[in-house]
């Protein structure tokens, strides 16, 4: 289930929606609007194998990978989220929602940054397309 954080932009959602992107945003379809990171974390872990998207590093943290979620944060412009979260879901590393389990990726234009539960550093990955 893919998650989308509700600062993502009202076009960046309709884009994902015109690319047939399933998604359910919080304080629209699930969770309410004003959610704290906490509350959005446990509301992850009830949900089955959800990826949260969020434009907002504070989800980038490797003390927040988990084995019943995955984080990705777009460090891009918020008018480029759609694309980047495109990206992110047609990765062949990530292009699974079992893949994203456990993982804080970080999505900037040259490539994925990651943190995987219980590893000591960040791996690179280069974007695939």
């Amino acid at each position: 289930m893919n998650i989308l954080d509700e600062n993502i932009l009202e076009s960046q959602r309709k884009s994902l929606q015109e690319w047939g992107i399933p998604f359910r945003q919080i304080g629209i379809e699930i969770g309410r609007k004003g959610m704290d990171d906490k509350e959005i974390i446990r509301l992850l872990i009830g949900l089955h194998q959800p990826t949260l998207f969020a434009c907002e590093r504070h989800f980038y943290k490797p003390g927040l990978c988990h084995p019943r979620y995955g984080l990705v944060f777009a460090d891009v412009a918020q008018s480029e989220a759609a694309h980047c979260i495109r990206r992110v879901l047609r990765h062949r590393e990530f292009n699974t929602h079992a893949k994203r389990m456990g993982v804080a990726i970080r999505a900037t234009q040259t490539g994925l940054t990651v943190w995987r539960q219980h590893a000591g550093r960040e791996i690179h990955y280069p974007w695939t397309d």
